[in-house]
């Protein structure tokens, strides 16, 4: 079982835990994403409701949450993905959050870079991001050529392929992403 302290304030002798979510996790892990994704323009305002119908499914391959003195602050998701006519071992990083009062603390980043090891450590080809090509490219995710999403803007379609393959194709997500409720 995966446990990671993060040390975050010496003075304060603050730690921070990112570990697997327990079943005890999941009311928490839902309230702070809606809290999380309340006000983003480019939100659905259904990731919620995509992680609850991803465990359903049994498609939710890594769930992890942080932990700071008691409380999840922060939880980020991958599923399998497909990419149309390329085949192999892919996942998709989908929804990361962090309680607002929490954000901008380096805790997102965090549970990308710890996300990333574990889906090294499962196998993975590589990973999937629609997202802020900003953020997730200091992770170095990147848009790819031929590498798309309907109805997407390209470069928010990003891609980290873990022995830096070229990969072209449509992504698909699983069905749970349509979730509403």
């Amino acid at each position: 079982m995966l446990v990671l302290m993060l040390v975050t304030d010496i003075e304060k002798n603050m730690s921070i835990y990112i570990r697997p979510e327990t079943p005890a996790d999941i009311p928490h892990i839902t309230a702070m994403t809606q809290a999380a994704f309340l006000t983003e323009v480019h939100s659905s305002h259904t990731e919620q409701f995509i992680i609850n119908a991803l465990r359903k499914a049994g498609a939710l391959s890594l769930s992890l949450v942080v932990e700071q003195e008691g409380e999840v602050v922060g939880h980020i998701a991958a599923s399998p993905v497909q990419i149309v006519e390329r085949g192999g071992n892919w996942y998709g990083l989908a929804p990361l959050s962090v309680r607002p009062d929490k954000q901008q603390q380096g805790i997102g980043g965090l549970l990308v870079q710890q996300l990333l090891q574990e889906l090294k450590t499962l196998g993975a080809d590589g990973c999937v991001v629609l997202g802020d090509p900003n953020y997730y490219g200091r992770f170095g995710f990147k848009a790819q050529d031929g590498l798309y999403y309907p109805g997407v803007p390209a470069e928010y379609m990003q891609i980290l392929a873990f022995d830096g393959q070229v990969v072209t194709g449509e992504v698909a997500y699983h069905p749970a992403f349509n979730a509403t409720e």
